[in-house]
C-alpha cells in the first residue's frame, strides 16, 4: 500500500496543481491525508478534500468532483465521490501481483528497509539490579527493548544491545551485612540467586526492629567504594551469581546483549564529568550537594553528588552517555526504562545539553507502564513478586497440557511447548499500549484462546502445514474474490505499519497487526479451500496468498519476540 499511496499522491498532486498552479498543498501533505476507509463499501484508499478547501477556495464536494474527473494512476482501478470524498478502488490483480513479487523478492525483507544503513543504535535495556529476582516487573523493558532491537534491525541499522545492570549502590552493603550475619557460601552456591534474595528480604524485616543495621550496610557499601578485598570479593561473586540466573531466562527470551556493563564500570569515568561540570560552572553547591540548576528549563535540580561526595543515578548515566558516543559513535541511543524514570532522564539529557554535547538529542527514552501482580504493587523487599521463571515454567506446562491433548504424536513437543508458553506471556505483554499500567493476571495471560500469542503460531503452523501439502505452486493469474482481497490487503499494510511502529518505538502496533493479519487468513481460509480449490489456478493464487502470510507472519513475529514453530 505504501507504494500505491505515493502513486496516488502524485497523482491527485497533479490534479490540484491543474486546479491551481498557485495552492499551497505538496505531495507528502496530500500522503499523510489517504486514510483506509471504515466500509469496504466506501472505497479502499479515501482522500477527504475539505482538507484542501482553504488552499483551493472552493468547497470539498466540488474539489472531489474535479479531482475524479480523468483521473488515472497505475494500480487504481476507479476514484469515485462521495460528499467531499474522493474514494479510490484498488485494482486488484495488480495490487496482488506487485504483492507477490516484492513479498518473494531477493533482498531486502518485505516491509523492512535500509533507511537506517551505516548507522548505529545502541539500545539500552532490561538491566536488572544484581542480586534480585528477575521478575514480571523486568519483563516490560526486557520484551520492548529487545523487540525495539529487532525493528532497527530490520530497518538497517547496526545495533548494539547493552545491558546495564545495577550493580552498584547501597543494596550491596544490605547483602553483605546480611551474608554475614545469616548466611553461607553453601547455602548460596546451592540456592543461587533465590537465597540472595531470601537474605536481602531478611535483612530489611530485621531492619525494622534494629535501625542500626542500615548504618552497617552503609559502612559496607562505602568500604566497598575504597575497594575493601573481602567484600570486593563478595560483591564480584553476587554479580557472577545473579547473571548466570539471568542468562536462562534470557536464553529462553532468545536474547543476547552484546555488554553487561553495569553501573559500576563507570565508577571511574565519573570524576572527568565532574570536572567538566565545575569548568563550565555549572555546579552549584546546595545544602552540601551539588547539583546543577535546572529550574530555568521547568525542571527540579539534577543531583550529582551527594552531600558525601559520592555520586548519583544521573552522574553515573551522564558518564556512560558519554563512553558510549565516544566509544560506538552513535546515531541514536535508547534507554527503555519506566515512566516513573523520565523526570530523570529529562534532566541528565539536558545536562548533557547544557555540557555542549550536540549529540544530546540522539539520546531517546522510551518509556513504559508499570506492572501490578492482582492489583498489588511489586517489590523485593516484601517478597510480592512472581519470578519470571516460574511464571515461565507454568507457561510451559499448560501448553504441554494442550498440546498433548490436541497434537500427542507432536514430535519435539517439549521444545514446541516452551516456544508456545513463554510466547503467550511476551505477546500478552506486547498487546498492550507501552504506557498502559498492567495489571499482570496470570490466567489471562496463558489464556489460549481468543486474540492470544498461540492463535497467532498456530496460524503460523496451519500455513507452514499447507505449504508443505501443497509442494511447488506457481500462480499464473491473479485475480481475486472478496476474501482473497481481503487478505491480500492486510498483508499490503505491513510496511507501513512497520514505519510507524518503528517511528513510535511501539511494539504493540506489530502485536495488533499479526491479529489483524492472523484474522483475514483465517476467514479466508475458512471461505477459499486451497488444497481443494475448484481449479488449478484458484489453487495456485490461494497458495500464493498462503505463501505470503507465511512469510509476513515469520516476519511480525520475529519482530516482537515470539518464536513461531512449524508443528503445534
Amino acid at each position: 500500500m505504501k507504494t500505491l499511496k505515493k502513486k496516488i499522491a502524485a497523482a491527485v498532486y497533479k490534479g490540484i496543481a491543474e486546479i491551481d498552479p498557485a495552492a499551497a498543498v505538496t505531495e507528502k501533505d496530500i500522503l499523510s491525508y489517504l486514510a483506509y476507509p471504515p466500509d469496504d463499501k466506501l472505497g479502499d484508499i479515501a482522500l477527504p478534500c475539505f482538507r484542501f478547501a482553504k488552499a483551493l477556495r472552493m468547497a470539498p464536494p466540488v474539489i472531489a468532483s474535479r479531482l475524479a474527473d480523468g483521473f488515472e494512476c497505475e494500480g487504481v482501478a476507479s476514484a469515485e465521490t462521495a460528499g467531499g470524498y474522493l474514494n479510490f478502488r484498488i485494482d486488484r490483480a495488480a495490487l496482488m501481483r506487485r504483492l507477490f513479487g516484492e513479498i518473494n523478492a531477493d533482498g531486502l525483507p518485505y516491509g523492512g528497509n535500509d533507511d537506517g544503513a551505516g548507522k548505529t543504535v545502541v539500545i539500552d535495556y532490561s538491566s536488572p539490579n544484581v542480586a534480585k529476582p528477575f521478575h514480571i516487573g523486568h519483563l516490560g523493558t526486557t520484551v520492548i527493548g529487545h523487540s525495539l532491537k529487532k525493528m532497527h534491525e530490520f530497518a538497517g541499522y547496526k545495533c548494539i544491545g547493552v545491558n546495564h545492570l545495577g550493580d552498584w549502590g547501597t543494596q550491596f552493603g544490605k547483602l553483605t551485612v546480611a551474608y554475614r550475619k545469616w548466611g553461607s557460601r553453601e547455602a548460596v552456591e546451592e540456592k543461587g540467586i533465590d537465597e540472595l534474595v531470601a537474605l536481602y528480604v531478611r535483612f530489611h524485616e530485621e531492619a525494622e526492629a534494629d535501625p542500626a543495621l542500615n548504618d552497617e550496610a552503609r559502612a559496607a557499601f562505602t568500604a566497598l567504594e575504597h575497594g575493601d578485598p573481602e567484600i570486593t570479593a563478595l560483591w564480584r561473586w553476587f554479580i557472577d551469581i545473579s547473571i548466570a540466573e539471568y542468562k536462562k531466562t534470557y536464553r529462553q527470551l532468545d536474547i543476547e546483549f552484546d555488554y553487561y556493563t553495569g553501573e559500576s564500570f563507570y565508577t571511574d569515568k565519573m570524576p572527568a564529568v565532574v570536572d567538566e561540570l565545575k569548568s563550565k560552572d555549572l555546579l552549584k553547591l546546595d545544602d552540601g550537594a551539588s547539583i546543577v540548576d535546572l529550574e530555568e528549563y521547568g525542571m527540579p535540580p539534577c543531583l550529582i553528588l551527594k552531600r558525601d561526595g559520592s555520586t548519583l543515578y544521573p552522574t553515573r548515566d551522564i558518564a556512560a552517555a558519554i563512553y558510549r558516543k565516544e566509544t560506538f559513535d552513535f546515531d541514536k541511543c535508547i534507554y527503555v526504562t519506566s515512566a516513573g524514570q523520565s523526570l530523570h532522564f529529562a534532566q541528565w539529557f539536558k545536562v548533557l545539553e547544557l555540557m555542549g554535547r550536540d549529540w544530546y538529542k540522539d539520546l531517546v527514552h522510551v518509556p513504559y507502564g508499570t506492572v501490578s501482580l492482582n492489583g498489588s504493587k511489586l517489590a523485593t523487599r516484601t517478597g510480592n513478586v512472581v519470578l519470571l521463571k516460574d511464571l515461565f515454567a507454568e507457561a510451559i506446562e499448560k501448553a504441554a497440557a494442550i498440546m498433548a491433548e490436541k497434537n500427542p504424536e507432536l514430535a519435539g513437543r517439549e521444545d514446541v511447548a516452551e516456544s508456545v508458553g513463554i510466547g503467550a506471556v511476551v505477546f500478552y505483554y506486547l498487546s498492550a499500549n507501552r504506557m498502559r499500567d498492567i495489571n499482570f493476571v496470570l490466567e489471562d495471560a496463558l489464556n489460549f484462546d481468543g486474540n492470544t500469542g498461540p492463535y497467532a503460531q498456530y496460524t503460523y503452523a496451519r500455513t507452514c502445514q499447507i505449504l508443505k501439502k501443497a509442494g511447488e505452486y506457481a500462480p499464473d493469474g491473479f485475480e481475486m474474490n472478496d476474501d482473497e482481497f481481503a487478505l491480500c490487503k492486510t498483508l499490503a499494510l505491513f510496511p507501513e505499519t512497520f514505519d510507524q511502529a518503528l517511528a513510535e518505538y511501539e511494539p504493540s502496533i506489530i502485536t495488533r497487526y499479526v491479529l489483524d493479519l492472523c484474522a483475514a487468513f483465517n476467514r479466508f481460509y475458512h471461505n477459499c479451500p486451497v488444497l481443494t480449490a475448484g481449479s488449478e489456478s484458484v489453487k495456485a493464487l490461494r497458495l500464493a496468498l498462503t505463501g505470503c502470510t507465511n512469510k509476513v507472519l515469520s516476519s511480525a513475529l520475529e519482530l516482537i519476540c515470539v518464536r513461531h514453530p512449524e508443528k503445534i
